[in-house]
């Protein structure tokens, strides 16, 4: 195998993969410990069901937040470049996440508890809301011919890298600690040691240059005034192909780990380092997805693989619910790890197949504003979903929400096939 074009660009791609890992990281500590803790500490005490569901719905507080702020950093990166307003993304992401360490809780200062939380998870989402089309763009315009794909992937990867390292150390402070212990203050070392991460993400993206193609492009022009105006008039209707195609990632992602864990660990009673640990060993078929995803969109085309994910997610949104509800945590395992790995085969292309919708001059606003968007329906709305569909009939029909996902992601796949006719 060919390896010459990954060393010839290891820095740009370690720092497309490590800057969203540790994006992700920030990310994903939060949806732990939104379905750990977060209900009891921020909330008012009406019933655990009501603390999950409105702790889940802090959690989604960043999916709306990041359309915002892909419109923000997708402005300031299509007119200055790709390099600073990632650097950008990457303090306020880091930044909210470390003040969440210091956070009073509601039986301390009450209301101001869960509005202070609020406050920094839409800060939480402003950063990210400007990473994954950055780093999407660093790796593919940096790619040799043949290898858009491949490069694109790597931002991808950084999500079950950020996975395994929140979620493990979850995990052994679970191991270390009491559960009174983890609940009066263990939970807030993970984010105080986001800030550790963070200094590594800025060290790496400090050192790469500007992508030839935003280079080219400023050489042949100026940019667009307003990025955003221009992709409304010329473009919307691609960026709604491309909102719908990416529901179907996150659908899967955020029900398979913030609530499958939740839910495990309150409703079906498993124990919580079991149930992480069974969620560990899944996330490696998500990276597994990615990467032959990655491989065989440079060898077919993106929209095929992608195409083949939709379908299987709509497959796996059958299954999923009477896998989790079936009392065995090695078939939970297995659902988990075949619903993950499905995933990688409807996220790993989408650095390759989302920035190529668009033209240089608007592909950073582009590209975020359709991924953040397909966030809101597919990451957003589907722990509560899924919350709402269990309550209503019982676990076996949580996994619904991932097959009208895939519906929707394969209608815009659709959209954007008819409009290249």
């Amino acid at each position: 195998m060919d390896t010459t074009p990954y060393r010839r660009h290891r820095r740009v791609l370690t720092a497309s993969l490590v800057g969203t890992a540790v994006e992700f990281y920030d990310f994903y500590i939060y949806g732990t410990a939104a379905a750990l803790v977060f209900g009891p500490l921020f909330f008012p005490a009406e019933s655990p069901s009501a603390q999950l569901m409105l702790s889940f719905m802090s959690f989604a507080l960043a999916f709306f937040a990041r359309p915002v702020g892909a419109i923000v950093f997708g402005h300031y990166g299509d007119r200055i470049g790709r390099k600073s307003t990632l650097v950008a993304s990457l303090m306020l992401m880091g930044g909210s996440t470390l003040l969440i360490a210091f956070l009073p809780t509601y039986a301390m200062v009450g209301w101001v508890a869960p509005l202070l939380l609020c406050i920094l998870r839409f800060g939480q989402g402003l950063g990210l809301g400007g990473e994954w089309g950055g780093a999407a763009l660093l790796a593919v315009e940096n790619a040799p011919p043949g290898w858009r794909a491949r490069f694109g992937m790597f931002p991808q990867l950084g999500a079950p890298v950020g996975f395994i390292a929140a979620n493990g150390l979850f995990l052994l402070l679970g191991l270390w600690l009491s559960d009174a212990e983890f609940m009066a203050w263990g939970w807030r070392i993970p984010f105080l040691f986001s800030a550790l991460l963070v200094g590594l993400g800025l060290w790496v993206r400090l050192k790469i240059e500007e992508t030839p193609a935003f280079a080219e492009a400023m050489e042949q022009g100026p940019p667009p005034g307003v990025p955003l105006g221009e992709l409304v008039r010329h473009h919307l209707l691609t960026t709604l192909a491309g909102i719908f195609a990416v529901v179907a990632c996150f659908a899967i992602f955020y029900l398979a780990t913030s609530f499958a864990l939740a839910h495990g660990t309150t409703t079906l009673g498993y124990p919580k380092e079991a149930f992480l640990l069974v969620q560990l060993g899944a996330i490696l078929f998500m990276a597994a997805g990615i990467i032959y995803a990655g491989y065989a969109s440079d060898a077919s085309s993106a929209q095929r693989v992608l195409t083949w994910g939709c379908g299987a997610t709509i497959l796996i949104g059958l299954i999923f619910g009477p896998a989790l509800a079936s009392g065995s945590l090695a078939i939970v395992g297995l659902g988990l790890a075949s619903a993950l790995f499905v995933m990688g085969l409807v996220y790993g292309p989408l650095g390759v197949w989302l920035t190529e919708l668009f033209p240089v001059h608007v592909r950073y606003t582009g590209a975020s504003v359709a991924f953040n968007g397909g966030g809101i329906l597919g990451g957003a709305a589907a722990p509560i979903v899924a919350q709402a569909l269990g309550d209503w009939g019982g676990t076996e029909m949580v996994g619904l929400y991932l097959a009208l996902a895939g519906v929707l992601s394969w209608i815009g796949l659709t959209m954007v096939a008819k409009a290249a006719r």
